[in-house]
């Protein structure tokens, strides 16, 4: 029996013993459970399970369940229908169409390491005594017991991190009491298996399972710790004079300015009473008393008052944009002091036309625009020159945005922040609708909250319109709790007593509904009533259906808590083909019934995302490749095996060894057309609607290559100013800033998104070297040879459609298709491959010191105040070294370079250099060791040397020395890592270079309303009950 036969066959008998099928995500786990094997499709030429399944329609019938699942049956014949027939009869202990298992195995997307996932709280509080047990702790007086706690903050996001400010570190705060009588735990590991403290089982083994599925972990994304509210106090009459006089010596004490949700606290312990809440609606107009700003928030409570200075500017001056408190105290890490450069008095006031249009440029990168950038993109969107006087006196400008200047060295180089608008109020509901709802009677279901993650899982159902997606959220408090849900409905409605048929429906009524199968009963709203039907709509799946009036009954009104779970969701990119016969369908095929990874672009009613299929080695855009089912494949190049093309254009060679190749084609003259139609077309428009204000991976646009336009497709963000793209037709990679690049006007849309792209990866064959393992000097010597040639001769070896690459023989004309002088020869004879032995030179340095027990976990803490600067520097440094020429760099051990790492560059210090090309680099400004080659390393330039390296090496305070066990180690990075906390600073050891500098901390979580975490006392408290259980 063949391999093939023997996987049908078990496969058969698998799905034969589920009559209510098998999900397609469960069937490689049912098929190993049975043989101990998974199927073998890729081995079977197959490159998904589900190709394979559709190629034995004989075996398998494949059916998608009211959820939007795959389900996979037994397809039954003649010999097995009596097989069939027994187990249709047995009563299934699961329930039909529900889904059963959620894909654990999904990868998380990874978002650019250096931002967080995090809001930090208005004020850290640093309190005064040390609460065990997680209780409540005693504050300080506001003016001394708070680290930090008058201080500003910006909200942080993964698009736009720019935390940052200033700290005041209070001489009144005292040092947390540590434990020092508890007693030590025991370095020698048990050889049993050691017993955890019940407090801790949870978490270990959470962490440990999590662990198991993902070779990365990516934790604490869900960190967003809210700001604290304003206290609602009573109206009443109270005296002006005397609250703004008291106003005034608030202010005076904190002239750095401070929220005003603070302000009720600090009157209240101060004048022992408090601040009347009409007083607090009129700060705005006490002008003369305090200035209100504003950040970048619809929360109302979000204000910052500062003290009202004499300025003699008709203009206020521009003021740093609101940041966080920091998280370590300012001795550390002594950023220099370097104020903002005074702002002149402007000599004539700028002309309200050129006002507009600067609001409407800022209003289009909400994350800030850089001041030296506005003449450019001034003259290209209104073809108009930029006054030059603005750029040397922003203060003409301070009645429109918030100035900042992130590069203390660079008093040129400012940012500029549009003002945020007001929240609109939203409309009060229809009087229709209020009247419909007393009609219905009380149906008030909560509305369905998008999950905080950036990146949520979601299982599509289906779409009629990619404007018009059918989704549901997956994970604990969304599909888990609608399960749980029908789980409490199916035993309220078996109740005799429960089953209260609904005898009178109308439309937009919500009831319950039996299920054909008679165990499931959903919630539903009907949608259309007839005679003696009813379509229904059911909520929490996204589909209808037209069923009899004798399923409908009642629903109870504890089941309306939950909010209904089917949502809907646009596609970024997508809008203008939403409807498009051929970008449904490939959805339809890739997404359907999955279980998918969402990008949140905008958090609105109906949210806008981009969705990525995780489950494959490679990670698959749905957005992009529905936008490849309009390409119109005539406008390609068909390639077949053995053939010979001429007139072939080497367009880039990459370190790896691939090579990009234009050929000419019908696609090659059309696309020439239409991008010059396009650069006239742009030269005649005066408008700013072409700007891109929204970029994201997958998306389609347009940036100038050397001079012209060209299609670019954006591959990876750096924050929400830099960004990496492609250019598609020329398969050259680039790093630019959001603002170069210009969105495909509307006129030229579908033309150019019918033309495949014209660029080819190819890579030449034979070679004993395979791509990802050439030299630099092989890559050199091939850019030498055929870069930029307009004449080359190839002829294709073999198509590798899977990896999508060409294999080649290259010619040049001088070689005029002579095998013996094919480029692939030439580089397979030539001495250009050797690498070195991997042998590490320790030779150059005395041997490193066995390791110190940790004391524990030393750990990198960064500030949170230079944050936001580091995104601004690693954005520069991004720009900068991506767009020179890579030269040879003399590598020494114990110097500072720039150096990339996963697509960014990182300041980092040589701990090691090996034979073969690789370097040992310690990231100074996050803590990480890394390995990389050679060829990655660039000088680190005096204008990125300017911020202190943001790296400290940290250990934890007030635990005794001892070696930490695993578990130990899982605990206290669950309660840290990511986290943003405040440390207070025990101990500091100086040393020579500012890498070695090291602290000793007590980190305090306060992300709890009324409560401060001491992470030392948890860790105390781990190790005493660690012992006795051992």
């Amino acid at each position: 029996m063949s391999d093939l036969e023997m996987v049908k066959k078990v496969l058969r008998a698998v799905l034969q013993s589920n009559k209510n099928g098998v999900s397609l995500s469960r069937l490689q786990a049912e098929y190993r459970s049975l043989t101990g094997d998974f199927i073998p499709h890729k081995q079977m030429g197959y490159p998904t399970m589900e190709a394979f399944l559709r190629t034995v329609p004989s075996v398998v019938r494949m059916e998608h369940s009211r959820m939007g699942e795959v389900l996979c049956f037994a397809t039954v014949c003649k010999e097995t229908a009596h097989i069939a027939q027994l187990v249709a009869r047995q009563r299934s202990s699961k329930r039909a169409g529900r889904f059963q298992l959620v894909n654990c195995q999904m990868r998380v997307k990874p978002v650019t390491p250096f931002m967080l996932n995090a809001k930090p709280r208005t004020s850290l509080r640093q309190p005064d005594h040390v609460g065990r047990g997680g209780k409540a702790v005693t504050h300080l007086p506001a003016m001394g017991g708070r680290l930090g706690g008058i201080g500003d903050h910006r909200q942080v996001s993964t698009w736009d991190t720019l935390p940052g400010g200033r700290v005041s570190v209070s001489p009144q705060v005292r040092s947390p009491n540590t434990q020092a009588n508890k007693s030590p735990v025991s370095c020698e590991r048990p050889d049993k298996r050691l017993t955890l403290p019940s407090r801790f089982q949870k978490e270990v083994h959470a962490h440990l399972s999590r662990n198991s599925q993902q070779s990365i972990a990516v934790s604490n994304q869900k960190e967003n710790i809210i700001a604290g509210q304003l206290r609602p106090h009573a109206q009443s009459a109270y005296n002006a004079q005397v609250v703004q006089s008291r106003l005034k010596e608030v202010l005076k004490k904190y002239s750095n300015g401070f929220w005003v949700s603070k302000l009720p606290q600090l009157y209240r312990e101060l004048y022992k009473q408090d601040l009347p809440a009409d007083a607090l609606r009129e700060l705005e107009h006490w002008s003369h008393i305090c200035t209100v700003e504003k950040p970048c928030s619809g929360n109302p409570s979000e204000r910052l008052l500062y003290p009202c200075k004499a300025l003699p500017l008709p203009l206020p001056l521009a003021r740093p944009k609101p940041r966080p408190p920091s998280l370590v105290s300012a001795p550390l890490l002594p950023t220099p002091a370097f104020p903002p450069p005074a702002l002149k008095p402007p000599a004539t006031s700028l002309a309200p036309d050129v006002r507009q249009k600067v609001t409407e440029l800022l209003g289009k990168y909400a994350s800030g625009l850089w001041a030296h950038a506005l003449p450019k993109l001034f003259q290209d969107a209104y073809k108009a020159k930029f006054p030059e006087h603005v750029l040397g006196n922003l203060a003409l400008l301070a009645d429109i945005c918030t100035v900042e200047y992130p590069m203390p060295d660079n008093t040129r180089k400012a940012i500029l922040y549009a003002h945020a608008a007001e929240a609109p109020t939203p409309p009060p509901p229809p009087r229709g609708q209020e009247e419909a709802g007393r009609r219905l009677g009380s149906q008030a279901v909560p509305p369905l909250v998008i999950p905080k993650e950036e990146y949520p899982s979601v299982l599509v159902v289906e779409a009629g319109s990619t404007n018009s997606v059918v989704l549901r959220y997956i994970g604990e408090g969304y599909s888990q709790a609608q399960e749980a849900l029908e789980d409490e409905m199916r035993e309220f409605y078996t109740q005799d007593g429960s089953r209260k048929a609904l005898l009178s429906p109308a439309t937009g009524q919500l009831a319950a509904v039996r299920a054909e199968e008679e165990e499931e009963v959903l919630r539903a709203q009907v949608c259309e009533v007839t005679a003696d039907k009813v379509k229904v709509y059911y909520v929490d799946h996204g589909f209808s259906e037209v069923i009899g009036k004798s399923k409908l009954l009642e629903l109870h009104q504890k089941f309306f808590r939950l909010p209904f779970q089917a949502a809907r969701c646009k596609l970024a990119g997508l809008e203008p083909f939403c409807q498009e016969a051929a970008v449904l369908k490939r959805f339809e095929s890739l997404a359907c019934g999955r279980i998918l990874l969402a990008e949140v672009l905008e958090r609105d009613e109906t949210p806008l995302l981009v969705l990525y299929d995780t489950s494959q080695d490679d990670d698959v855009n749905i957005n992009a490749a529905c936008l490849k089912a309009l390409q119109n494949h005539t406008l390609g190049n068909a390639l077949q095996a053995t053939s010979t093309y001429t007139n072939v254009s080497v367009t880039n060679v990459c370190s790896d060894g691939t090579i990009f190749c234009q050929l000419p084609s019908a696609g090659q003259t059309k696309l020439s057309d239409i991008l010059e139609k396009t650069e006239a077309y742009f030269l005649s428009q005066v408008t700013s609607e072409f700007l891109v204000s929204r970029p994201f991976c997958g998306k389609c646009c347009l940036a100038r290559y050397k001079g012209k336009w060209s299609r670019v497709e954006i591959t990876n963000l750096h924050g929400s100013r830099v960004l990496d793209i492609q250019f598609v037709d020329l398969g050259v990679p680039a790093s630019v800033e959001v603002i170069e690049l210009r969105e495909v006007p509307p006129l030229y849309l579908r033309e150019l998104t019918a033309i495949p792209p014209q660029a080819i990866k190819c890579c030449l064959a034979d070679l004993s070297v395979s791509v990802g393992s050439w030299t630099p000097d092989a890559v050199l010597w091939l850019r030498d040879a055929v870069l930029n040639s307009t004449d080359c001769i190839m002829k294709v070896a073999r198509l590798d459609e899977a990896k999508g690459l060409v294999h080649i023989y290259l010619f040049t004309s001088r070689g005029a298709r002579d095998p013996q002088r094919s480029v692939n020869l030439q580089m397979a004879d030539a001495d250009l491959w050797k690498h070195q032995s991997d042998v590490f030179l320790s030779s150059r340095a005395p041997p490193r010191a066995p390791p110190s027990p940790p004391s524990p976990a030393p750990a990198p803490a960064p500030p949170w105040r230079d944050l936001y600067k580091l995104v601004v520097l690693m954005g520069e440094m991004i720009l900068f070294y991506n767009r020179m020429e890579g030269q040879p760099v003399g590598v020494e051990k114990n110097h500072v370079y720039a150096a990339k790492v996963d697509n960014n560059w990182h300041r980092v210090l040589v701990k090691g250099v090996l034979t073969n090309g690789l370097v040992s680099v310690y990231e100074l400004d996050y803590g990480k060791h890394e390995l990389v080659s050679c060829t990655q390393l660039r000088p680190l330039i005096n204008e990125f040397r300017q911020l202190p390296f943001q790296g400290i090496t940290a250990q934890l305070a007030g635990v005794k020395p001892r070696q930490w066990s695993e578990e130990a180690s899982i605990v206290f990075r669950n309660h840290v890592e990511k986290k943003p906390l405040v440390a207070q600073v025990e101990s500091v050891q100086e040393a020579a270079q500012a890498w070695d500098r090291k602290v000793a901390v007590y980190l305090v979580d306060t992300s709890q309303e009324d409560n401060d975490v001491w992470v030392h006392d948890i860790m105390t408290e781990f190790a005493d009950e660690q012992s006795k259980a051992s």
